[in-house]
Parts: C-alpha cells; sequence; structure tokens
C-alpha cells in the first residue's frame, strides 16, 4: 500500500487543498510527528504513538509486548532501555571522558573549541579545515572544507549561524520517533579537525553492530565523491567471525569485497569492551592516517525503521534472533 494512502487511511486525514492537513501530524523522512507534539506528551503516552509511527512507516503492527525482528526490538529499546546512561553516552561532550576512561584518550578526535554560542567561536585560531557540530543531535553538523571562504560570505555565514541558533534550543527527541537518549542533553557547540583525504574521498569509516555486549555485524566503509556531487557510501561486511556476507541498509550502497584487516579487528576488540553492558550498540568509528577514532555509541541506529533492499524478512528475522532483550 502506498505509503501516504496508508497514512490517510489510518489517521482519517482529509486533504485540504491537496495537503495533508491533521495538527500533529506531519511526513518526512525522519518523523512522522510535529516537533510540539511530540514534547508535549507525558511519557506514558510514548508506546501508543511510537506503535502508530511505526505502522504509517513500514506498514505493520508493532509488537511492543512480544517483539521478534530486530526494527521491532530497537523499538522496545527506544522505550523500556532508556538508562541515564544512553543519554551521557549520545552526549558528544560527556561521552568523551567515558571513552577515555574505557579505551584511552588516544581513541577521541582532536576538539579545538567547546561552547555553547555561536557568536563565540574564535574562527580565528582555527585551520582551514573544521566541522562545526552540536552534541545533542544526529547530522546537526556543517563542516567547511575553507574557512576563509566561508566567512567572507556574510550570506552563508548567516544562514549557518541561523541553523545553528535553532538547534541550541531544539532536542532531536522532538524531531526523532522516539529516540529517547537524546533528551536532556544540554546542547553545546563542538569544533573539530575536518579529518579529510582529498576532496574525493572522505575517510574510511568502520560500525560494529553489538549485540548483548558481542559484535555480531562488522562493516567497513567509505564514501566516494563522484562528479563533485553526490557521496556515494561502499560498504564490506562480515560476521563475528570475518566471513564476508551481503548485507545492505541503503539501496544506494555499493558492495566492496575486501579482506579483513588488523585495524578491522581492533575495531571489534575495542567496540566489545564499551558494547559490554549494552544490549544494543552499534559502535561507530573513523580511519585517518591507519589510526582509529571513535565516533559515537548509536543505540537505536536508523531510528528502529532499517529497510534491507535485498531479503528484508529474512535479515529482519535473522538479526531480531541475535538480540536477547531479556539479557543485559
Amino acid at each position: 500500500m502506498n505509503i501516504i494512502k496508508a497514512f490517510k487511511e489510518k489517521f482519517n486525514i482529509v486533504d485540504k487543498n491537496n495537503e495533508l492537513y491533521i495538527k500533529r501530524f506531519r511526513y518526512n523522512e525522519n518523523s512522522i510527528y510535529q516537533y510540539d507534539f511530540i514534547l508535549s506528551l507525558k511519557e506514558k503516552e510514548y508506546p501508543k504513538y511510537l506503535c502508530e509511527a511505526y505502522y504509517v512507516k513500514t506498514g505493520q503492527k508493532l509488537n511492543l509486548k512480544h517483539p521478534k525482528i530486530l526494527n521491532e526490538k530497537i523499538q522496545w529499546l527506544k522505550i523500556y532501555d532508556n538508562k541515564p546512561i544512553k543519554t551521557t553516552l549520545t552526549d558528544k561532550v560527556l561521552v568523551r571522558d567515558w571513552i577515555k576512561e574505557k579505551i584511552g584518550e588516544e581513541y577521541l578526535k582532536p576538539v579545538l573549541w567547546i561552547g555553547n554560542n555561536f557568536d563565540d567561536i574564535p574562527f580565528d585560531k582555527f585551520q582551514e579545515k573544521i566541522i562545526i557540530k552540536c552534541n545533542h543531535g544526529c547530522k546537526w553538523q556543517v563542516a567547511l572544507k575553507n574557512k576563509d571562504e566561508f566567512l567572507s560570505n556574510s550570506q552563508l555565514f548567516e544562514l549557518i549561524k541561523k541553523q545553528f541558533g535553532l538547534w541550541m534550543t531544539q532536542t532531536f527527541f522532538g524531531w526523532s520517533d522516539f529516540e529517547t537518549q537524546y533528551l536532556n542533553i544540554s546542547p553545546q557547540i563542538i569544533i573539530e579537525s575536518f579529518l579529510i583525504v582529498d576532496d574525493n574521498e572522505q575517510p574510511q569509516e568502520i560500525e560494529i553492530w553489538c549485540f548483548n555486549g558481542k559484535a555480531k555485524i562488522i562493516q567497513k566503509c567509505k564514501y566516494i565523491n563522484k562528479n563533485n556531487k553526490n557521496l556515494y557510501r561502499q560498504i564490506c561486511s562480515y560476521d563475528e567471525n570475518f566471513n564476508y556476507f551481503d548485507v545492505r541498509f541503503y539501496k544506494t550502497n555499493e558492495i566492496l569485497h575486501t579482506e579483513p584487516d588488523e585495524i578491522l579487528r581492533q575495531a571489534k576488540v575495542l567496540s566489545e569492551k564499551l558494547a559490554k553492558t549494552f544490549k544494543f550498540v552499534r559502535v561507530d568509528w573513523l580511519i585517518h592516517q591507519d589510526k582509529l577514532y571513535f565516533q559515537e555509541m548509536t543505540f537505536t541506529p536508523h531510528s528502529g525503521f532499517i529497510i534491507f533492499p535485498e531479503n528484508h524478512n529474512e535479515l529482519q528475522i535473522k538479526f531480531g534472533k541475535m538480540l536477547n532483550l531479556k539479557g543485559e
């Protein structure tokens, strides 16, 4: 069934001037609900509206009482496993102290500045290539390959300043479908060095999917700039024993066939140390000049709306069986 048609039928929405018209809903790739509506809800109401969002996005009913497939179990974790440590480790500032304690400071990316106000950023003290990001959101960041060009473009500068001003007054929870780990993070701005290889190829990344503390899906990926327009994600996937298997999380993924190397094995060992006390987490890494850098702890990948381009149902069941929600 067409997703918009299902949307209308489920919630009795009628067209008004050819637009969907109902106060609490919006439809885009990120969230079903209006920001203010989500923030107005009490915690006990989250399951009800999460089930609605799940139906709209997937066309399936969400079984929160007895979840079986991977997507369902990630939804369950959003509501029933939202312990405070997840908020701390989702905070891109606070997580740094935890990483330093668990595996060492050498795995942390260099931070040039942390503050609360865009106007206070000392741009003159930074190198040409930097990343400006918020600590309390997903993809709330801007990469500057040419800082001086950015500063000389007053229109662009004001536009980005306005965007950060907006982000700093919001919680990412309100733009997601109940990713509760983003609640109660105090907003800050972080300036990092932009670890870039060249204009056509970004640093490689590693994603380690840990189920009950054990790495079960290991992925190495990189983004290739084609025709100076779009970044294409190339990916190679392995199981816990580094046996290759073909699995994609986006239709646009290009599959690579490469041999597992020592840095990939190192990422697996470190990820299991970090994931030890969690039911489920994807630990994300960046490789720059043959050195491994921690990126983030991703507790709800794709917000639990993973759509595998091939063998979707089979993989949802397979990965769902790997995750024991009763386990620590």
